[in-house]
């Protein structure tokens, strides 16, 4: 047992992998440079700002908004774990990554992934209870079951990648290998291994399948009680109101956990790396971007307070100047 850990940490220590992303469209690097840039700045400034604006506002410090900090959090140090890779990799000639930058890419990577899985999960589970029983609402999601929903979904994403992780170690790797990907992607990195990669295969998909499986059944269950809670309500008004609460959360699930589904859960959608990279992109740095906007553009408070902060900063910097 100690041979072969020495055998893998004495193979690793000379393994280098080069990231080929989207090198064979050379006339696309910078075009694609500046989107990436602009997508990733609109991310960080979307995802802290909605944090910022939860932590300053005592009308947002609710259970949802409580969830909703965390899954800006999450989205934030998601994209911060791919995108600037992605965009160096698009300006420089030299697109290699080291064995230990490319798993510990591919940790957080997972680590962040799993926590959204189960933050939306949830957020979902919130919802029904504010449907179900507004009058008890904060009674029932108390800031200790809060605490502990968050803590769950964050120590179960580090648990599974943990143990992707340690899969993908058992692998053998040797020498220069080209990752047909921009990010270090379970499917890509395993292709180039020099072992047999059907363990850790069957692991993530398994894993992937049950946290998919598990946070769709939560998500489905508290959503088949909301409708049927709000098809009771003698008012439309009520009913609109409810829907509308709704919503945005549902517009974010149906994006994330379509993008899932197709990336680990069909066998078959790894036939085509194009589609894989461009279904990477989508879950890695739009989705991210994504978000923040979603919650936002449909949450007037939200608006109002983003509005006043920016009329605040703008009135002190003109006192300033005068």
């Amino acid at each position: 047992m100690g041979l072969g850990a020495s055998n893998q940490e004495s193979q690793s220590g000379g393994v280098t992998f080069i990231l080929l992303g989207f090198s064979e469209y050379p006339d696309l690097q910078l075009p694609l440079f500046l989107v990436f840039l602009t997508i990733y700045t609109v991310t960080l400034l979307g995802n802290l700002g909605m944090i910022v604006v939860i932590k300053i506002n005592p009308r947002f410090h609710t259970p949802m908004y409580y969830f909703l900090s965390h899954l800006s959090f999450v989205d934030f140090c998601y994209s911060t774990v791919v995108t600037p890779k992605l965009l160096e990799n698009l300006v420089v000639e030299d697109r290699t990554i080291s064995f230990t930058g490319c798993i510990m890419q591919f940790f957080f990577a997972c680590v962040f992934v799993v926590m959204e899985t189960f933050m939306l999960a949830v957020m979902a589970y919130d919802r029904f209870v504010a449907v179900r029983n507004p009058l008890l609402y904060t009674l029932v999601m108390s800031r200790k079951l809060c605490s502990l929903l968050v803590g769950a979904s964050y120590s179960w994403g580090i648990a599974c990648s943990l143990t992707f992780t340690y899969f993908l170690l058992t692998l053998s790797f040797c020498g220069t290998h080209f990752i047909n990907n921009f990010v270090c992607e379970h499917a890509a990195v395993v292709a180039v291994s020099c072992s047999d990669p059907y363990i850790s295969q069957k692991i993530i998909l398994v894993s992937a399948t049950f946290n998919e499986i598990s946070s769709l059944m939560i998500i489905l269950t508290s959503y088949v009680f909301i409708f049927i809670t709000v098809m009771k309500m003698p008012s439309t008004g009520g009913r609109r109101k409810a829907f509308s609460t709704c919503a945005s959360h549902l517009t974010a699930i149906t994006i994330f956990h379509g993008t899932i589904l197709f990336l680990y859960c069909v066998p078959n959608s790894k036939s085509s790396w194009l589609m894989v990279k461009v279904y990477c992109i989508f879950n890695t740095v739009v989705i991210p971007m994504l978000n923040p906007l979603i919650y936002s553009l449909r949450n007037t408070d939200v608006k109002e307070t983003v509005r006043k902060l920016i009329h605040t900063k703008l009135l002190s910097q003109f006192m300033l100047n005068d």
